[in-house]
């Protein structure tokens, strides 16, 4: 399924196991495309000043940054992070995009990989320093739009485990101390490893409120002519 590599925590996908996450991802890509999400792609580099713009939110996160300090024998200005998560640069863009209630809901996903250095036991296919996902992200009007998404994507990662790879899994909410870092609460679908007699998170769905959208400066107009924050999503299953 994998070959080892010789830095500590990544690994070789050979054939067989890619096509797993090749079906994986032809199966979820399929269904998330029934609810008006289109697929983008951002860059895989952040700023610092941006990374940090954030620190409630990435400070779960800060650990396990790879920062890039060089390019050649010369020393980068500002060091460049790569991306563990896309928060930080995505909604920049959203802030951008997003002026009146006409521009919303933005729904989009990229299939991508994202890199988390900083820990000592690295375990194939689930403890890995750079792995493949997808992550979604999405802007709504009201939070009643957003909430429902949130569940509809936890169908949906329910769906990839029970009906394409045969695995039962349970679906619930983490707790506050869980959930993900500047988000109201998470939404979780999570197997059982009998081996061990332990829970493994298989994906999660995240309503962020508002919380993000104040944090970036995202504010539309809305049909009443009043401004207004939008409430956000974002979701995510990786190998």
């Amino acid at each position: 399924m994998i070959e080892f590599y010789d830095i500590s925590g990544c690994y070789i996908l050979r054939p067989w196991s890619f096509s797993i996450w090749e079906a994986i991802k032809d199966f979820l890509d399929a269904k998330i495309k029934t609810i008006g999400v289109t697929n983008c792609y951002f860059p895989m580099f952040v700023s610092e000043a941006k990374l940090q713009a954030e620190k409630d939110h990435i400070e779960d996160f800060a650990p396990e940054v790879a920062w890039v300090t060089k390019s050649g024998d010369g020393d980068l200005n500002e060091p460049i992070a790569i991306r563990p998560t896309s928060e930080t640069i995505m909604y920049p863009a959203f802030r951008s995009w997003i002026h009146s209630h006409r521009d919303l809901p933005i729904k989009l996903n990229q299939w991508c990989n994202v890199v988390r250095w900083e820990f000592k036991h690295p375990t194939p296919f689930l403890r890995t320093r750079e792995f493949l996902w997808q992550e979604g992200h999405t802007a709504h009007a009201t939070k009643e739009e957003a909430d429902v998404e949130v569940l509809q994507i936890l169908e949906f990662y329910a769906a990839v485990y029970e009906e394409l790879l045969a695995v039962p899994v349970i679906k619930g909410r983490k707790t506050e101390k869980e959930k993900f870092a500047g988000g109201d609460y998470t939404t979780t679908v999570e197997a059982f490893i009998p081996a061990a007699g332990r829970a493994i998170q298989g994906a999660t769905s995240h309503g962020l409120g508002q919380n993000f959208g104040k944090m970036f400066r995202i504010e539309f107009e809305g049909a009443d002519g009043k401004k207004a924050v939008p409430w956000q999503n974002s979701w995510g299953l990786t190998t």
